[in-house]
């Protein structure tokens, strides 16, 4: 009896190797498939997107339209493009003495641009019509100047 006993425990400290030591092999082989899968996707080149140069633009074979854009607009430009998801190139031409600044959008893009264009030139006329902050300032400043000013008499009195 006491031998079947041992048989059986030592049966068991044994498939219960054999169980731990297949788990960790899996777990091995799951890992390194992985390791394997993360360094194919690194491996492929990501397609750009948002702002890049126009070399990487015209690279995507998909044809460019351009427009012109005032210095002052870059910022609102990049602002509204990222909103619509497209992919475009900014370019300073020098040749012209108040340098002239283009922007690059792939042609498929052409109809997102007409759009962010229509947005900006809204954008502009309502900025246009905001009354000057530092006008109102100064005018709120000479009012303040104007009123008479306070005087206060310190005096302190003492009980006793």
């Amino acid at each position: 009896m006491q031998e079947e006993v041992e048989n059986r425990t030592v049966n068991l400290a044994i498939s219960t190797t054999r169980l731990t030591v297949r788990t960790i092999i899996a777990g091995i082989r799951k890992f390194l498939q992985y390791q394997e899968k993360k360094k194919a996707q690194k491996g492929r080149d990501p397609a750009v997107h948002g702002k890049q140069s126009v070399k990487k633009l015209l690279g995507q074979n998909q044809g460019a339209a351009n427009a012109e854009i005032e210095k002052e607009g870059i910022k609102d430009f990049e602002r509204l493009a990222k909103k619509y998801g497209v992919d475009f190139a900014v370019r300073k031409d020098k040749t012209v003495d108040p340098p002239r600044y283009f922007v690059f959008v792939r042609a498929k893009d052409s109809d997102a641009l007409d759009a962010i264009c229509k947005e900006y030139q809204a954008r502009a006329m309502t900025k246009d019509k905001k009354p000057s902050v530092l006008a109102q300032l100064s005018k709120f400043k000479n009012l303040v100047a104007s009123l008479p000013k306070k005087i206060r008499e310190k005096k302190q009195e003492r009980d006793l």
